[in-house]
């Protein structure tokens, strides 16, 4: 799977007294199909996973995959507390049309988290997962961080692709792209513009290759009667491959431009919730080789990072939400809502970044 350019690590709605809204989810998957995003992040730690039972999180992604357009790449935070947890989630995702699992570091058993202990975690999943996995490193929640050299030996399995890096640190995420520069390249399809091709554009791309439940006829054995036999579905999709590496995603929006120059190949963002156009500005004039431009635009995200995401976390990117025309809400306690003060800041920083 094809992991370039923004993709939002969206947030999960919840009416005041705390239980899902799922109505407002499908209203703001809709309006992040309509952006120029590569897809979306659903239950990562944006999304309050941690906050969310077993039966509401598979709730939460089924109503996700539902409501995003088809060409929007898909990824599931599926991270558990046990690896055989974490497969039946996966196998979950799968099921409802995911393109990738996102995994983050098992955490609670801190001191018996070594290095073995992890890799034979992440292989484990990665044997049984469906879907591609991308491995998940945030530091800041889970006081645990995935070396350079785990990670290289981690990038050598058939099914892990990738790394969301949650650190804040270029110097890191250069150190990851150097130390997979060897691992081996995978072949993935792709569009006639080389962009990612998800599982429900191929899904739906799928057609009998007359009117369904048309059969054609074949001799039959024994008696000599023609058996009846439905003709498989053919794809109208038009696709292509291309070569890629083991791909890093940043997850800084205030570092977004230098971890693009350090070799990520995109980033999951919790800015790009309520500006996603704005983030994704970065990526385009980036990848573009506009330099000045690019600059510009990552300036622009500066302060809202700074306050939004870094200062006021899930209650303030909610906040910016609800000023930019997505649901953001209240988050779950023991978070707490914002302040007026607090709105105030929130809606100051914004100015620029309204759609």
């Amino acid at each position: 799977m094809l992991l370039e350019g923004i993709f939002p690590a969206v947030t999960t709605p919840f009416y005041p007294d705390g239980s899902l809204y799922l109505r407002k989810l499908e209203h703001n998957m809709e309006r992040y199909g309509r952006t120029p995003v590569a897809g979306v992040v659903v239950l990562g730690s944006t999304g309050e996973a941690v906050r969310l039972d077993d039966a509401e999180a598979r709730e939460t992604l089924r109503t996700a995959a539902l409501a995003i357009a088809p060409e929007k790449v898909l990824v599931a935070g599926v991270g558990q507390g046990s690896a055989l947890a974490t497969i039946r989630m996966a196998e979950f995702a799968a099921k409802a049309g995911y393109d990738a699992a996102l995994v983050r570091t098992p955490n609670y058993y801190g001191p018996h988290m070594t290095p073995l202990a992890m890799l034979t975690f992440y292989r484990t999943v990665a044997d049984h997962s469906p879907i591609p996995v991308v491995l998940y490193s945030i530091p800041k929640f889970t006081h645990y961080d995935l070396l350079p050299e785990l990670i290289a030996e981690l990038a050598y399995h058939p099914n892990i692709i990738g790394l969301k890096d949650s650190s804040g640190s270029v110097e890191r995420i250069a150190a990851v792209v150097a130390a997979t520069s060897g691992a081996p390249r995978r072949a993935v399809t792709v569009t006639p513009v080389f962009a990612a091709v998800t599982a429900r554009m191929q899904a739906a791309a799928s057609a009998p290759a007359e009117a369904p439940g048309s059969l054609v006829t074949i001799g039959g054995a024994g008696s000599g009667a023609p058996a009846a036999v439905a003709q498989p579905p053919v794809s109208t999709l038009r696709t292509r491959t291309r070569e890629i590496g083991f791909q890093v995603l940043s997850g800084a929006a205030d570092k977004l431009l230098p971890s693009l120059g350090a070799g990520a190949s995109g980033a999951v963002l919790a800015l790009a919730d309520p500006a996603p156009q704005a983030c994704h500005e970065v990526y385009v004039a980036h990848r573009e080789g506009d330099t000045p431009l690019a600059t510009e635009k990552q300036e622009r995200l500066l302060l809202a990072s700074a306050v939004v995401v870094n200062n006021l976390g899930i209650p303030g990117i909610k906040h910016a939400c609800d000023l930019n025309g997505y649901f953001g809400g209240r988050a779950r306690l023991p978070l707490l809502p914002l302040t007026a003060e607090e709105q105030a800041d929130v809606t100051a920083v914004m100015r620029d970044l309204r759609n």
